[in-house]
């Protein structure tokens, strides 16, 4: 059995009266893709937001490769790469500018910094950009810059929050490989999307969010024989139905 390099333990995030994440549990082993799906609202983001350090856990404990996110936060996020939501750049550095800053962050040799930054940058088609400043760029060159700060130091463990939004059609199918092969190398991505046909093609396992709790986890084909046959997205629809939803779909099946 590959070790986990993602171990959440009963994870809950409570804003004052609103129980955002309530005591979730999973893993994410080395080599494997893990889909975090669910509605807006359900606690993807703050989860995420949880496992990177950007948000202090009400309960519960999140391990990165054996490191406590909240005790040891410093060893953790060296190890992890992260594309937020939204791409959270400066307006006034150039491309070239920011991902020398995020580098530097690492503590990245100047040598190495310098050739995978080219690397990168060409791989994305953003050479004849890096120049310009971040605050120019299109929302989908801006998300390229962050994936690109992501993958930068070539970390174990990768955080993406809806990474294809914004990304053109040939962009996406690069991000699609690179993750695949991140994977093959023995990485572990937890990805968010809305994307139903990305999650089904790419993930390994999935984990189903609604209401802060996890309502499904497991491959597509467990997922299925637990909430129904069908396509992803109809097993997502039906474990994530409002009890509303539920009592029309059953009034509609008796007619």
């Amino acid at each position: 059995m590959v070790s986990p390099l993602i171990e959440v333990d009963q994870l809950s995030k409570r804003f004052e009266t609103t129980v955002a994440v309530d005591r979730i549990s999973f893993s994410v082993r080395a080599g494997e893709i893990f889909g975090f799906l669910g509605p807006n609202g359900a606690g993807k983001t703050t989860t995420i937001k949880m496992l990177t350090g950007l948000l202090r856990p009400t309960g519960g404990s999140a391990r990165l490769d054996g490191y406590d996110v909240t005790r040891q936060p410093l060893q953790a996020k060296r190890i992890f790469g992260y594309v937020p939501d939204e791409p959270a750049l400066y307006g006034k550095l150039t491309a070239l500018e920011f991902l020398n800053f995020i580098g530097d962050v690492y503590r990245m040799k100047a040598d190495a910094k310098a050739r995978r930054i080219r690397e990168l940058l060409a791989l994305f088609d953003l050479q004849d950009d890096a120049g310009s400043l971040l605050g120019g760029f299109s929302h989908g060159m801006k998300q390229k810059v962050m994936l690109c700060s992501a993958l930068l130091h070539q970390p174990k463990i990768y955080f993406l929050d809806e990474p294809t939004v914004g990304l053109d059609p040939r962009s996406a199918k690069l991000l699609k490989n690179i993750l695949r092969g991140i994977a093959e190398s023995g990485g572990a991505i937890l990805m968010s999307t809305h994307i139903m046909e990305i999650a089904q093609a790419l993930c390994d396992r999935i984990a189903i969010v609604d209401k802060g709790h996890i309502v499904g986890l497991g491959t597509v084909a467990e997922l299925r024989s637990s909430g129904g046959q069908g396509s992803l997205e109809e097993v997502f629809l039906t474990l994530t139905a409002t009890d509303e939803e539920r009592r029309l779909a059953a009034l509609a099946n008796s007619v």
